[in-house]
């Protein structure tokens, strides 16, 4: 691996992790509508992102395929699967439907989201975490820029008029195809005959991945309140949908700003200490949102709260990249994995929390289990310094 960082392959992939997430994106700017068209209630909406996120499941499968395949086909076709049926959201007549296409979409994503990480990791030389910075930030600015990308074809076509946006998903393929069609990722990116035992290396990583699943359980219920509910949250409270797209957009285009520069700023610091400042600035800041009673101090919080919230994504994937192991993109799967079945089981639980006692309540919960993280924080480096390469 060389220990050059390469710009343009890094910029590759995360502006092709930019075009993929846009479209994957889409679900929670139109779930006002949505559930106006088909009246569906705050717990069906948590099995929609269940739905998404189901595939993820089958990461550790997708993962040991990719170790033994050319997976760059995976990169290369996700994000015009994505784009297609995505786009077709705001068609689908029935409740079934949303689900159907939205399995699709976590199944894209997944075979998006395994392999491309590696090779950020390998085009990253000794700048990991920059690399890693870079990548997230492609997904973060998606979710900056799609919530007024579907608003804005909703306010053209009307919600089932957005299918005209799917597209640009074909011509981000389309560039991909022509960037990589010579490319040969299992030489270039992975070690040579990369393998190893599954369930040693489940055995090895389990106090890791223990650390890493209690930290990310007790912010998930934060993430999903200000993500997939903000724009419900919002629209409940007598705003508009294209105030709750903006207030969304600004809470990711400051998620942008946080998530280049945390990765960057634990390569000098350390991963751990990174966490634990995140961690921290990330629930006082979801706390003070809740005292929020006007415009002109909302956006300002969301900015403080969208710098620290994402901050911890390419810090955790770092971590992930640095383990000494012959299976590194197996690895990776299995922390995909747990990340998705942790947000799967927390949304869950927030749509009938949501139901039952109102997203303002919910939104005092997700608040308070956020300090919970911190503690996480502080237990990394006991954990993921005696499997972590200098």
């Amino acid at each position: 691996m060389t220990k050059q960082f390469n710009k343009t392959q890094v910029g590759t992939i995360s502006l092709a992790h930019l075009a993929h997430d846009t479209y994957s994106s889409f679900l929670a700017p139109i779930l006002p509508l949505l559930i106006e068209k088909l009246g569906i209630s705050l717990y069906l909406v948590a099995f929609l992102d269940i739905s998404r996120k189901l595939p993820s499941l089958l990461n550790p499968f997708f993962g040991l395929l990719a170790e033994r395949t050319d997976a760059r086909y995976f990169v290369i076709l996700s994000p015009a699967l994505t784009a297609l049926v995505m786009s077709l959201l705001g068609l689908a007549p029935t409740y079934e439907i949303l689900i159907i296409l939205l399995i699709i979409s976590g199944i894209s994503s997944t075979l998006f989201h395994i392999p491309s990480p590696g090779i950020i990791k390998a085009s990253s030389g000794d700048k990991i975490g920059m690399g890693m910075s870079l990548y997230m930030v492609g997904g973060e600015l998606a979710r900056t820029i799609a919530p007024l990308m579907i608003t804005a074809g909703i306010s053209l076509w009307g919600l089932e008029g957005t299918w005209r946006l799917m597209p640009f998903g074909f011509i981000a393929s389309l560039i991909l195809y022509y960037r990589f069609k010579n490319f040969k990722m299992q030489k270039k990116y992975t070690k040579k005959a990369e393998k190893g035992d599954a369930m040693g290396v489940i055995k090895e990583f389990l106090p890791l991945f223990g650390v890493m699943g209690g930290y990310m359980l007790f912010q998930s219920a934060m993430k999903m309140a200000t993500t997939l509910y903000l724009a419900v949250y919002l629209t409940q409270n007598d705003f508009s949908l294209w105030y709750a797209s903006i207030a969304l957009s600004v809470l990711q285009f400051f998620g942008v700003i946080g998530t280049f520069l945390s990765g960057s700023i634990s390569d000098k610091i350390g991963r751990q200490n990174m966490l634990v400042v995140t961690s921290t600035a990330s629930a006082m800041s979801m706390t003070a949102f809740l005292f929020c009673d006007s415009i002109y101090t909302m956006f300002p919080v969301l900015a403080l709260l969208g710098l620290f919230i994402f901050s911890s994504s390419p810090v955790l994937l770092a971590v992930i990249h640095e383990v000494d192991t012959k299976m590194p993109i197996f690895v990776n799967s299995l922390y995909m994995s747990i990340n998705f079945s942790i947000s799967s089981i927390v949304v869950l639980l927030m749509g009938i929390y949501g139901d039952s006692m109102g997203l303002d309540k919910t939104y005092e919960i997700a608040a308070f289990l956020a300090f919970c993280a911190i503690p996480f924080a502080f237990m990394l480096d006991r954990v993921s310094k005696v499997k972590i390469n200098p």
